[in-house]
């Protein structure tokens, strides 16, 4: 019997569209009560909201640079003060930048780690007071960091040091009754994959062997899992989901 998230509160980052909106509509649909984190695109953090309240879920949404120290924290305060309580954080927000060695600058390199990685570190630090016994951290990595291509090493890096973070996080939190995991999606029909060629799409459709492209359904539910009691004895872990292609 799939897991139930009744009496659960859930913070998820990058809930305004792709596999982040995805995992919270299917945490509402489950019982839980979510807060929709977004940065720039509100449009998508009240398209993902309407899809939940249509469906008697209950969610808010809360604007806020995940990256910047003084919005993750407030961007948390508004969750507890909304429903009294946080108990899973899912850190899905994250951005691609396709880029040439070459092409690389400081800022083009602060701006992705910043985004995938220290995004991370903030939230995990203004949600873990209060995820402590039995709290679940849930990262979003990518299967390019075990296995990086030429003009995303950028971006691989930044997901590669995701997957670390989650293993020391784990390490860090675990004494106090918090699982830290990780899910890396391999390619997956969202906007972040919007500007891939239909070739490229097709090339690793053919290569996987389950031979399709992921939906963001498909990588939502594996984090469902890792948020989930199911989940319990799993911890610092990174679950590969790009169907057998790595």
């Amino acid at each position: 019997m799939a897991s139930t998230f009744h009496d659960q509160i859930a913070l998820v980052t990058g809930a305004s569209g792709g596999i982040g909106g995805e995992t919270a509509i299917r945490l509402a649909a489950r019982g839980a009560k979510v807060a929709l984190q977004y940065n720039s695109n509100p449009a998508g953090a009240e398209a993902t909201l309407k899809k939940i309240t249509a469906a008697g879920g209950t969610a808010i949404t809360v604007q806020g640079d995940a990256s910047d120290a003084a919005d993750a924290a407030r961007v948390v305060d508004a969750t507890v003060g909304a429903f009294g309580k946080l108990t899973l954080l899912i850190n899905g927000a994250g951005i691609s930048t396709p880029l040439a060695f070459g092409e690389m600058t400081a800022e083009t390199i602060d701006r992705e780690f910043a985004v995938n990685v220290r995004s991370v570190i903030l939230m995990t630090q203004a949600a873990a007071p209060h995820l402590a016994n039995g709290g679940r951290v849930v990262n979003v990595s990518s299967n390019l960091a075990f296995g990086p291509l030429p003009g995303l090493t950028l971006y691989s890096a930044a997901k590669a040091a995701v997957a670390s973070l989650t293993h020391g996080l784990a390490r860090e939190l675990g004494g106090r009754g918090i699982t830290v995991n990780a899910v890396a999606p391999g390619a997956t029909l969202t906007p972040m994959t919007d500007w891939l060629d239909r070739s490229v799409m097709d090339g690793i459709a053919a290569n996987t062997p389950l031979g399709r492209i992921a939906q963001p359904d498909d990588i939502a539910d594996a984090i469902l899992f890792l948020a989930s009691p199911d989940s319990r004895w799993i911890n610092g872990r990174t679950l590969i989901a790009d169907g057998g292609l790595i």
